[in-house]
């Protein structure tokens, strides 16, 4: 075995792998990843719709995480001492914000011994708080490894303290399987202390032994998710990831799991990468157009654990935080940084604890656990409302003094035929009102955090699910929809990715070619529909006849939208001109309305000519 504080060193061989490294007893070993898939014309890298796969469903019904930021930099505590004697604070940046030099932070991280770390214990923390999924960092931006990783030294087997038989990301996964608690692995893309990082001749040889980490960590770990950061340009040390990386990484991946659920970070945040955007330490006010999405948030002031943060969330603010995400159909991933022992500060698990006990409670847990946005209300000023089914759960952060009523817009007519306040059995009071309905409380708000009242509600009515088999797909092999087209099929769904390599047929070629839906699309509710188009480069989109969106403009991925009334069971005509001209190329069509929730419109609805 290696010394446990030797620094990582790569052997300066750039050979067939440019990765070679050596293993325990001294060997030379490989760390080539296999090749990724093979693709090109024809290729759809869109294998299924986030808003609707079975892949994602446990990750939008569980509405609840549980961030862990824990590294080398935990060692440290949010402190490093200069040898001036001054003292400089940060947390899992502290390595680049406080410039500690390579050899004070390789010597400390080979102090780093987390064996207070306990498993269990962090997984019945995120259960008692009703969490349904954790995500620990296996690596940072300071490329230390959390795993006994064969691509390098640099890592808590081979460079700590720690015990060298104890691997605690096993730990975790098999506490976590065991509570039905799902897994998943940060993984920081840009790496401050890998050699070949920097450098773009050596950039290659880094992204192979990624490949190889990443490899390790589904093939020996089997998460749920991946969830990448340090995508974005930067310096000190530079970062050359790109759009094409980010799209190579993400088939890779999935050729090795197609059930993984990957964020948006492993391209670029655009509204084409990955399953799910991620708002940081910020809420968004609607639901985010084209793209799932979830706010990741820390408890107090640091991702990583600060010795002299003390500045926690309250229970208040955690929860009314989760009502409002779920309320607009995202996820809340709450961060805690275990200290350098591995242990969760005490004053996080005590507001853990306040969630999950208020989620226990009364049935209040529906309100969030596969509840989302609803169209058919507007946000009110005096809490949130969630939709289950046809259960609305307003819950009531600002309650109303005796006598006085919640106002509640609705943005389509609907009925509501019961009304309860969960855990009390006062009355409530449902009167039609201007634009929607009054609802009076005859009791005072049995809960100091926040109220729930359940409405039962009868909604509009809708038409019977369609029987249509797709949409008629013209494509020509040029921009321009000159001559006859090259290939003419019915198209299940508007739902492509075709990324840097594909098209819509092997006879086209990836860049230069442009494609004409057209048939009829048949709503289930009388109701004004959003559609939502995400595209690269050009897209026009008309409904009846009428231009409802326009851009043609080239342009990078993006998500445009527009609004038009349609009637239920009816037959609209649609066409769709999409283009692509160079780079990438995607269309997707999506719609929402106040009774349908945000969707890849589904085959089943769209009738080819």
């Amino acid at each position: 075995m290696h010394s446990r504080t030797r620094p990582f060193r790569l052997l300066g061989i750039a050979g067939v792998l440019g990765a070679l490294l050596l293993t325990a007893g001294g060997t030379v070993a490989a760390a080539q990843p296999p090749p990724r898939p093979a693709a090109g014309p024809g290729t759809n890298h869109a294998t299924d719709d986030p808003f609707t796969a079975p892949r994602t469903a446990w990750w939008r019904q569980g509405r609840f995480g549980l961030f862990l930021h824990f590294g080398a930099y935990s060692n440290l505590e949010g402190e490093y001492t200069r040898p001036d004697g001054t003292v400089c604070r940060n947390a899992e940046w502290i390595k680049r914000e406080c410039r500690i030099p390579d050899e004070a932070y390789e010597r400390q991280a080979a102090t780093f011994n987390p064996s207070a770390f306990d498993a269990e214990a962090i997984v019945r923390a995120a259960k008692d708080a009703g969490q349904r999924y954790i995500v620990i960092t296996a690596k940072h931006h300071d490329g230390y490894a959390m795993w006994p990783t064969k691509q390098n030294t640099w890592n808590l087997r081979d460079h700590s303290a720690f015990d060298p038989h104890r691997d605690i990301l096993a730990e975790l996964k098999k506490a976590a399987d065991a509570a039905g608690i799902r897994l998943g692995f940060y993984y920081s893309i840009w790496d401050w202390h890998d050699p070949d990082f920097a450098a773009p001749e050596t950039f290659p040889r880094y992204k192979k032994r990624m490949y190889g980490q990443l490899k390790e960590l589904i093939d020996n770990y089997d998460p749920a998710l991946l969830w990448f950061d340090g995508e974005w340009d930067t310096d000190h040390p530079a970062n050359h990831w790109s759009r094409r990386d980010g799209a190579d990484l993400q088939a890779y991946l999935h050729a090795l799991n197609p059930r993984l659920v990957v964020n948006n970070r492993v391209g670029k945040r655009e509204v084409v990468d990955g399953d799910f955007g991620t708002p940081e330490q910020e809420i968004p006010a609607e639901p985010v157009d084209g793209q799932l999405w979830e706010s990741c948030m820390t408890l107090n002031d640091h991702w990583g654990f600060a010795r002299y943060d003390s500045n926690w969330k309250s229970p208040a603010t955690v929860l009314r935080n989760l009502l409002a995400v779920t309320s607009r159909g995202g996820n809340y991933l709450l961060n805690v940084g275990p200290d350098r022992l591995g242990r969760l500060p005490q004053p996080a698990v005590d507001r853990l604890r306040a969630a999950g006990r208020w989620l226990a409670a009364d049935g209040r847990g529906a309100a969030v656990h596969g509840a989302g946005h609803t169209g058919l209300v507007a946000a009110p000023s005096w809490g949130a409302v969630s939709r289950q089914g046809n259960e609305l759960y307003a819950s009531v952060t600002s309650w109303p003094a005796t006598g006085s009523a919640l106002h509640l817009a609705a943005r389509s007519p609907f009925a509501i035929t019961a009304a309860r306040v969960l855990g009390s059995s006062q009355q409530v009071k449902v009167t039609p009102s201007g634009d929607g309905f009054d609802l009076t409380p005859s009791g005072a708000a049995p809960d100091p955090l926040a109220s729930v009242i359940r409405l039962t509600i009868r909604p509009p009515a809708a038409a019977p699910a369609g029987t249509g088999t797709g949409l008629t797909a013209q494509s020509w092999a040029n921009d321009s929809f000159t001559g006859p087209p090259a290939v003419t099929t019915v198209d299940p769904t508007v739902n492509k990715s075709y990324r840097f390599d594909g098209s819509p047929d092997p006879k086209i070629p990836a860049d230069h070619f442009s494609t004409r839906w057209t048939g009829s699309i048949q709503p289930r509710f009388d109701e004004t529909y959003t559609f939502t188009t995400v595209s690269d480069d050009t897209v026009r989109l008309w409904i009846d006849g009428t231009l409802v969106i326009d851009n043609v403009t080239p342009h990078g991925p993006k998500a445009d939208k527009g609004t038009v009334t349609l009637k239920a069971g009816h037959r609209h005509r649609i066409r769709i001109d999409h283009t692509e001209q160079a780079g990438e190329a995607y269309l997707k069509l999506l719609w929402s309305s106040p009774s349908q929730s945000q969707q890849i419109v589904p085959q089943r609805q769209l009738y080819a000519d």
